[in-house]
């Protein structure tokens, strides 16, 4: 071999010595895994890459109603931390699931309907007037499982329109497609949460129901007992009931809860 094919070959060789090999850490050291509620999506994916920044760690949020969330913990869905509501999350903690004591309320929303951009606004205003704007709709959406599900069901029997919206009533399997289906004119109307609405595309809130049918729903934190990360999952708690992220929080259709208890 010449001198030119030596030099090109310990050129090569040089890197590989001098470089130390890239540390390789475990899963529960670069990620952290969120389980959260479409309720506070919004919220979320707005806060959380700042979260990751400050912090220097990786966070991977998986999405879904609160009770398929549940549902996923209990067959065994790794997590390190769970943004549902706030019955699920004492659910899950008397399962062990959740770290005793660890639940933190983040925030709650009320009810709303959904319609489309640019259709002229039903009115919602009172219980009268929900009664004849849904015995108008043509169809009407919302998410079978979802948060407020059982009290959307309440106020079709208060209303006495049970038997007259059934035919109308469309399932849809999460708040996305809930919405997608008003913005893209399958729907004329949905119920969601305000903060599944104010996010929206294509749709815009006619407004909470009355105060009569109202069930505001609380967002809460747990804490997975099984979690290696509980440092950085303090910090994230901390971050998301503070001050900084009300506005954020207030912006997506939720209200702040109260000042946290939070002593990590």
């Amino acid at each position: 071999m010449n001198i030119h094919g030596r030099a090109a070959l310990l050129a090569l060789c040089i890197p590989a010595l001098v470089l130390p090999p890239a540390p390789t850490l475990g899963a529960e050291e670069t990620e952290i895994r969120i389980l959260c509620s479409n309720g506070m999506k919004a919220a979320v994916e707005k806060l959380m890459p700042e979260y990751e920044r400050s912090m220097g760690q990786r966070m991977k949020v998986q999405y879904g109603t609160s009770a398929n969330i549940q549902r996923s913990i209990e067959n065994g869905e790794p997590f390190d931390l769970a943004i549902l509501t706030q019955q699920i999350v004492g659910d899950l903690m008397k399962e062990g699931k959740i770290a005793p004591g660890s639940r933190v309320d983040l925030a709650s929303s009320g009810i709303g309907i959904a319609f489309r951009a640019g259709s002229p606004k039903p009115d919602v205003s009172t219980p009268e007037a929900i009664k004849q704007t849904l015995l108008k709709a043509k169809s009407i959406a919302y998410v079978k499982e979802g948060a407020s599900a059982p009290a959307i069901a309440d106020m079709f029997h208060t209303l006495g329109i049970s038997q007259e919206v059934q035919n109308k009533v469309v399932f849809e399997p999460g708040a996305e497609k809930n919405m997608a289906s008003v913005a893209e004119g399958q729907a004329e109307l949905a119920f969601g949460l305000v903060s599944e609405i104010v996010p929206a595309p294509g749709v815009q809130l006619a407004g909470p129901v009355p105060p009569k049918f109202q069930k505001p729903i609380t967002m809460s934190a747990g804490i997975a007992s099984s979690t290696k990360n509980r440092e950085a999952v303090n910090k994230i708690i901390q971050s998301l009931t503070s001050a900084e992220a009300s506005s954020t929080i207030k912006a997506t259709g939720l209200e702040p809860a109260p000042a946290s208890k939070f002593h990590p």
